[in-house]
């Protein structure tokens, strides 16, 4: 997700960059900067996030959108109510890994492309403009849209309609060419995104192998491993904070429904529970389902230790708490009667962060 608002992201960069240019002087050579022999802050930690989490969610994100891509290129030349179905599911499908991937939004997606996918509140009123104008929808022409203006939430709108009513019948041409060239437009980014991780780019290497090379020499990304566990840290302390105070809190604190994301298509609950599952597949090193290959943040904590039993205790409260209320949220937000589960809610997941914040963080630093 990409909110219009700068995210907490920003506010922590000072303070990343002055860690990780406090250890970088820890040294120079090719062997792991800082590492102490019996630290659970080594390179495999960092390797098995690489390759255990994000690659694999950015893979899964990369086919889930060539496939919606498919599901509306099929909706929009025979159009059905069984294809309109079949897209929307496309939709919410690829919802999943995006946002099992928001605990890490670092990296290759950092450089535009979050926004250029997930931005909301979708900008209804300059997305009219589009279906109002005559222009060729060109690759060129998404590209220079604002981000409000496209991705998810603009095809969101234009299958789901308002609550998920909107009909196979009620999608003029217009709005057919506008989802097409906008679904092109997600696969087109995913795909880049996937491939920065994974393959060389512009001289450039996988990114990939810049954060497993962390404290390697030449490594200037990451001078050492602790500089590089501190950022996935960091992205785990800026979701739970975005779900919270974001997500949830400003769409609650003003009752305005238009500041609830995926509002059209009742998604909002989906979306904040796969971001905690997001946190929960960092710190176990592994996706849902699948089995633990590598050091993880739970090893830094302590397999079993009273503080691995209170994180995930914690996960999956925050969880229940979610699942407590109502769908659709965006009448939620307005009914007393489900004020209760959304602030248990939303002190679950800050719990989570301040946990986060003052016990795995230090553990971090050196």
């Amino acid at each position: 997700m990409k909110r219009m608002s700068l995210p907490l992201r920003l506010a922590f960069a000072p303070a990343l960059l002055s860690g990780a240019l406090f250890l970088g002087g820890c040294g120079d050579d090719a062997e792991p900067c800082c590492e102490s022999p019996d630290s659970k802050v080594n390179s495999e930690l960092i390797i098995t996030f690489a390759d255990q989490v994000v690659v694999p969610t950015y893979a899964k994100l990369a086919t889930r959108m060539t496939e919606l891509d498919a599901a509306c290129k099929a909706l929009a030349t025979a159009p059905s109510a069984e294809k309109l179905n079949a897209a929307k599911q496309a939709w919410q499908a690829a919802r999943v890994p995006w946002e099992q991937s928001e605990g890490f939004l670092f990296g290759p997606v950092a450089g535009g492309y979050d926004p250029a996918m997930d931005s909301w509140p979708l900008n209804l009123v300059d997305l009219q403009k589009v279906l109002n104008n005559g222009d060729v929808l060109t690759p060129e022409y998404m590209g220079n849209l604002e981000n409000s203006q496209k991705g998810f939430h603009t095809v969101e709108f234009l299958i789901f309609g308002d609550g998920g009513t909107k009909t196979v019948g009620q999608i003029t041409p217009r709005e057919f060419d506008y989802l097409l060239a906008t679904a092109t437009e997600l696969k087109r980014v995913a795909t880049v995104v996937h491939t920065l991780w994974i393959q060389p780019s512009d001289g450039n290497p996988p990114f990939r192998d810049t954060l497993a090379t962390a404290g390697k020499a030449g490594n200037t990304a990451y001078p050492s491993v602790h500089a590089a566990a501190q950022e996935i840290v960091t992205g785990i302390v800026e979701i739970l904070d975005e779900v919270a105070n974001g997500k949830i809190a400003v769409p609650f604190d003003s009752g305005d429904p238009n500041e609830v994301e995926s509002q059209f298509a009742y998604n909002s609950l989906s979306d904040f529970t796969n971001n905690i599952r997001s946190v929960e597949n960092v710190y176990l090193g592994h996706l849902q389902g699948e089995t633990k290959k590598g050091t993880s943040l739970q090893d830094v904590v302590g397999v079993g230790s009273a503080l691995d039993v209170k994180i995930r205790g914690q996960i999956a409260a925050s969880v229940t708490a979610l699942a407590a209320i109502p769908e659709p949220f965006r009448e939620s937000i307005n009914d007393a009667a489900s004020a209760d589960e959304i602030q248990t809610a939303q002190t679950a997941i800050r719990t989570l962060l301040e946990t986060f914040q003052g016990e795995v963080q230090p553990l971090l630093t050196k």
